[in-house]
């Protein structure tokens, strides 16, 4: 019994101190969704989704709740976002290819028609990420758009 009071003790002074430490915040300034928004042109019922159900994971800003500052539960947010923003992020999309892009909006389509997006452990906290039938066919109608004003530009000689 004692052994497991050692341990516990320890536990509980390695995550004391943890929470002097973590991950650097994925804090950018707004102005990095100006591209994105310039050139897909989303309406503003499907830019609140977007705000709402992908910028935190998939932008340079996310927004932090009040659990996010307790370790380890920062390093699991923090892998998250990395992992979201080597997959699709709007903060970088002007430099996308023009191929890259139109895969990505392919891409966006795709994961939310199946249910992957937004992820499940994403919604047990963010329960207003939960895409509508109506939000999910109002992204659809938007992708195609802005999937047709891509395949003009790759027409289009520079």
């Amino acid at each position: 019994m004692k052994i497991l009071k050692k341990i516990a003790v320890l536990a509980l002074i390695a995550l004391v101190v943890l929470q002097f430490f973590g991950p650097e915040r994925n804090e950018g300034d707004i102005t990095d969704l100006e591209p994105f928004i310039a050139e897909t042109n989303p309406p503003a019922s499907v830019q609140a989704s977007l705000k709402v159900a992908c910028y935190d994971c998939h932008s340079s800003n996310t927004r932090y709740p009040w659990y996010s500052n307790i370790e380890p539960i920062s390093y699991w947010m923090a892998d998250h976002v990395e992992h979201g923003k080597d997959e699709l992020n709007f903060s970088a999309w002007s430099s996308y290819s023009i191929k890259r892009k139109d895969h990505k909006l392919e891409e966006i389509v795709e994961e939310i028609e199946e249910g992957h997006m937004p992820i499940a452990s994403y919604l047990w906290t963010h329960g207003d990420a939960k895409l509508s039938e109506t939000q999910i066919q109002e992204i659809k109608d938007w992708v195609q758009t802005a999937r047709s004003v891509l395949a003009f530009k790759k027409e289009k000689p520079q």
